[in-house]
């Protein structure tokens, strides 16, 4: 059904547009009682088998919706009510911005995939923190909270920008991630250098517990799947270091050879962050390397190019304890994470794992 609507509608509409009509439609249906429960009784089904216990946090299973489809908390309700067992809203800036110039999100759907040049188009820290502390909570979920830099912030003053944003939504999350990878924003990939990230990073955690005395709010850092190898392990070593909670791996890719894409050759070329199938093959490395590098000391949330259940198990196997998605959702609609958790447990029913925090690492693990 989904798959005849997409090719009779959404293809043919301009992609951000038929973004907010799709988050318009899922906000609608979660605020209807009888039908919510209806469709979160056939599209979020429970596998207790799935349980995930991960920063500290207790979650229906390891699989949730990544950063940038739900800038603004407005659909966090909607999109666990289809099943996404956290819901990372973001990215947030300090001040609120309006994002670069449209047209900047582009389908390559002979390649399910996406190219995106937003530019951290949202509403600002203070408007996002108001809503989320409005929020009456419908449907039980973990949420994320990824925070970016301002565009019009200079890089001297990325910390402090941070920091605004931190104390204002540190409170309201489940855990907090910094955003040093996206494409998007002049000079902010130049805060992965770890001379940079680490005050960064420190500043943001001092604030965090500073706004929220009375508990720990697990802290994660996101990471590009562009950067040299080299500087994977100097993150990782820096995480670890630092005590942090987490690494997200891995966010878009600039790259377009060795992709093996095959959409029209303009849209390949427009610039922006490359998000999607082409992606996974890159992205699990990053993370197996990450894996190698950290163990079980840190968590690892294993993001880029997750399509289904086998992309989400190869992930865990590599060494991710949660897997995040976004851009096969455009392409395979409100059913994507139903079926996720379906091939899940039953690639564990059928593994040598008796649980999920078996199986994670396992492959990375075996000897070569």
């Amino acid at each position: 059904m989904y798959q005849l609507l997409f090719q009779l509608l959404f293809r043919r509409m301009d992609p951000e547009r038929a973004h907010r009509l799709a988050v318009g439609w899922i906000i609608r249906a979660a605020r209807v009682p009888v039908l919510r429960t209806y469709l979160a009784a056939f599209l979020a089904p429970r596998h207790p088998e799935l349980r995930t216990e991960a920063l500290g946090l207790r979650m229906h299973g390891p699989f949730g919706l990544a950063a940038g489809f739900d800038k603004n908390a407005v659909a966090v309700d909607g999109m666990a009510m289809l099943g996404f067992d956290h819901v990372e809203i973001g990215t947030v800036t300090g001040e609120p911005q309006p994002g670069n110039p449209r047209k900047r999100l582009f389908r390559l759907t002979a390649d399910r995939a996406l190219i995106n040049r937003m530019g951290f188009n949202n509403e600002g820290s203070a408007a996002v923190a108001d809503r989320l502390a409005g929020r009456r909570e419908v449907f039980r979920t973990t949420v994320g909270v990824n925070i970016g830099k301002t565009k019009a912030v200079p890089e001297q003053e990325a910390v402090a920008d941070y920091v605004t944003s931190t104390e204002r939504l540190a409170r309201h999350a489940d855990y907090l991630v910094v955003n040093v990878s996206s494409p998007n924003t002049p000079g902010l990939r130049d805060l992965q250098a770890v001379d940079q990230l680490r005050p960064l990073l420190t500043a943001v955690r001092e604030a965090a517990d500073r706004s929220v005395p009375g508990r720990r709010v697990p802290l994660l850092v996101k990471i590009a799947p562009d950067l040299a190898d080299d500087d994977i392990d100097a993150v990782a070593d820096l995480a670890v270091d630092l005590g942090l909670d987490g690494i997200i791996a891995t966010n878009t890719t600039i790259a377009r050879e060795s992709l093996g894409l095959t959409s029209d050759p303009a849209v390949v070329a427009e610039t922006g962050g490359l998000s999607g199938a082409p992606l996974k093959e890159r992205s699990l490395e990053v993370l197996r390397r990450l894996y190698t590098r950290v163990g079980d000391r840190i968590t690892l949330v294993g993001v880029g190019g997750v399509e289904n259940a086998e992309d989400a198990w190869r992930r865990i196997l590599a060494g991710a304890t949660l897997v995040q998605g976004y851009s096969a959702f455009v392409y395979q609609g409100p059913c994507w994470s139903r079926a996720v958790h379906r091939g899940l447990a039953a690639r564990l029913a059928s593994s040598p794992y008796a649980t999920l925090a078996e199986a994670v690492g396992a492959d990375t693990r075996k000897p070569v």
